[in-house]
């Protein structure tokens, strides 16, 4: 279904005067079994897309706390393969959206093609490369678009409008905006000038808008939710996954939806 499923979510949540949750977690940490079964309850605790981090030795993009549970799954013998396999089996028993967050190194040693064929067969729905640059991208976009896949653009506050204007032309899915320049990670203050940066994405863009990276309280979920149509936490669920355990991230989901 992929670009279909995403957008079917964000309209049924708009329609019914909700927001979109969107949850990452780093997939393998501490082990695919143990990931399987927390999507499966992250969609009951209100998730409404699971963003299934793909471990990598080298994650630029990530903060010490994403970064640790990268090498942990990789330790565990997470793969991008793996990942599509478990994502397969997950598929046969929820409909939830589900979309890869990957370094553009193990996808290119993947194969693009084989990629998308695989992701398509497995129920996945879309992907995110944080260290891909639009201009280097067209050859992955090509490869998703053969099968209705989403492939979902980073945008940064201090990203220039003719770039922004590139950007949303060829952007499937919804537009991931960075909502600080920098690593992810928690932080307190998050809201400065965001109602102007969203404002300058929607008049370029009728895709549905995602706020991440910093966002880890459901304080901070609620003061971004006005602004945009899905909020992205990801940090804070890995860190309270690792130090209290599953019961304690299923905890925090239900208070971040309440929350927006």
């Amino acid at each position: 279904m992929g670009i279909s499923r995403i957008a079917d979510t964000f309209v049924a949540n708009k329609q019914a005067g909700r927001k979109s949750l969107i949850v990452y977690i780093s997939a393998g940490d501490p082990s695919l079994k143990a990931t399987a079964s927390l999507v499966k309850q992250l969609s009951a605790a209100g998730a409404d897309i699971i963003e299934l981090g793909v471990p990598f030795s080298d994650p630029v993009a990530d903060g010490p706390v994403i970064q640790a549970a990268s090498y942990r799954a990789l330790a565990a013998g997470a793969s991008l393969s793996k990942i599509i396999q478990m994502a397969s089996a997950l598929r046969k028993e929820t409909q939830i959206p589900m979309v890869l967050m990957s370094y553009y190194n193990p996808l290119l040693r993947y194969g693009l093609a084989n990629l998308a064929a695989d992701m398509d067969k497995a129920g996945v729905d879309g992907l995110i490369v944080p260290d891909l640059p639009w201009e280097e991208s067209q050859p992955l976009r090509e490869a998703l678009a053969r099968y209705q896949l989403a492939g979902i653009p980073l945008i940064a506050p201090n990203t220039p409008v003719p770039r922004l204007i590139r950007i949303a032309a060829s952007a499937s899915g919804f537009i991931y905006c960075v909502s600080l320049t920098g690593v992810t990670g928690i932080r307190q203050n998050i809201t400065t000038g965001i109602q102007e940066y969203m404002e300058r994405v929607r008049a370029v863009s009728d895709l549905p808008i995602g706020v991440g990276f910093g966002i880890g309280s459901p304080e901070q979920a609620s003061s971004m939710a006005p602004f945009c149509d899905g909020i992205i936490v990801g940090s804070a669920v890995v860190h309270t996954l690792y130090e209290e355990g599953e019961a304690a991230v299923i905890k925090l989901v239900k208070r971040l939806k309440q929350a927006i």
